[in-house]
């Protein structure tokens, strides 16, 4: 196997791989703080909920990515890659829009309460859902064009104005729909993005601005809010990061008739980071999920000495995991 192919196959193997049980993770450290807890915060629902569109993501892209690049051909015929082109877009913008959700979300629980947010901040958490079931329907809505454009690979050259991603081809036929369709995307996503930038730097300028005040707020809304804020800040850089990669190489696709095998999976590889990475930093970011997981896996490292948990309800942090060997 030629070396380039090696490193790429890898590359992607290990991005996959991380990715794929980092998300787990998150999302089976819930499912047990639910068990426990009965119930999920606000932002908990909103972090379970990215987990499982970076899930799906690294699923429908990055998997069948990685086997093509080690030599498995047909995968899936036209059927399969309308089904799975289209999981892949919904997921993908997911990924940026609930990004987004807790960006604002968190800007509006930490701004000071004012005529109008002393009204909604008591209302957020009923928000909450909703809003995921519109952001699945409008994007349903957005990426309902994919599966028209999907098809397993053909024997012969790639046509003009076709993305080939290996293991499918989105063939847009021509020029105008190769171009509508990227600027559709595109503008999706620098406004989902924009938003996101302008309520991370609104939490950046009350986190800089009120610091004093802040410390005065009673434990149980300053420091956990204060610590959510600069996650949600973290995350954001993160996906900013990525996102402008991402952007650079797409704009770039945009102008050319035929796009370099080299160069689509290098966009493949740089708009999967955030889907691989961010699941890691919420671990260790979030003292709740931190310890569920840490208890967790010491329980599976020692199979005969049980691990008892103690739940004691803190007004800094919701849940605290003790664990005792017997």
């Amino acid at each position: 196997m030629d070396l380039c192919v090696t490193i790429k196959g890898v590359s992607f193997l290990l991005q996959t791989g991380m990715g794929i049980l980092g998300n787990m993770v998150v999302l089976m450290a819930y499912t047990h703080i639910i068990y426990a807890e009965r119930k999920l915060l606000p932002v908990d629902m909103i972090l379970c909920h990215l987990a499982f569109a970076n899930l799906m993501l690294l699923l429908t892209r990055c998997v069948p990515q990685t086997m093509t690049v080690f030599g498995l051909r047909d995968l899936l015929n036209d059927a399969g890659c309308k089904v799975v082109i289209y999981a892949y877009r919904i997921s993908r913008a997911l990924s940026v829009c609930i990004t987004c959700m807790l960006s604002v979300f968190q800007a509006v629980t930490i701004a000071p309460a004012g005529p109008c947010l002393s009204k909604l901040k008591p209302m957020l958490p009923s928000f909450v859902i909703p809003t995921f079931a519109g952001l699945w329907f409008l994007n349903m809505a957005i990426c309902i064009a994919a599966p028209f454009f999907s098809m397993a690979p053909r024997n012969g050259t790639v046509p003009a104005f076709t993305l080939n991603l290996g293991f499918c081809h989105v063939d847009f036929r021509d020029n105008l729909s190769y171009v509508i369709n990227g600027v559709a995307v595109s503008g999706r996503d620098f406004a989902f993005v924009g938003l996101m930038l302008a309520s991370s730097g609104y939490i950046l300028f009350l986190l800089h601005r009120h610091s004093q005040q802040v410390r005065g707020i009673r434990r149980s809304q300053g420091g956990a809010e204060i610590r959510a804020a600069k996650t949600v800040v973290t995350l954001v850089v993160l996906y900013v990061v990525f996102f402008g990669i991402d952007n650079v190489i797409w704009i770039y696709m945009l102008t050319v008739a035929k796009v370099s095998p080299v160069v689509a999976d290098m966009r493949v590889f740089f708009s999967s980071c955030y889907a691989s990475l961010s699941p890691y930093f919420i671990i260790s970011s979030n003292k709740k999920l931190f310890l569920v997981v840490i208890a967790k896996s010491h329980s599976h490292f020692v199979p005969n000495r049980p691990v008892l948990f103690y739940f004691r309800f803190n007004v800094d942090l919701p849940l605290f995991l003790f664990c005792e060997q017997i």
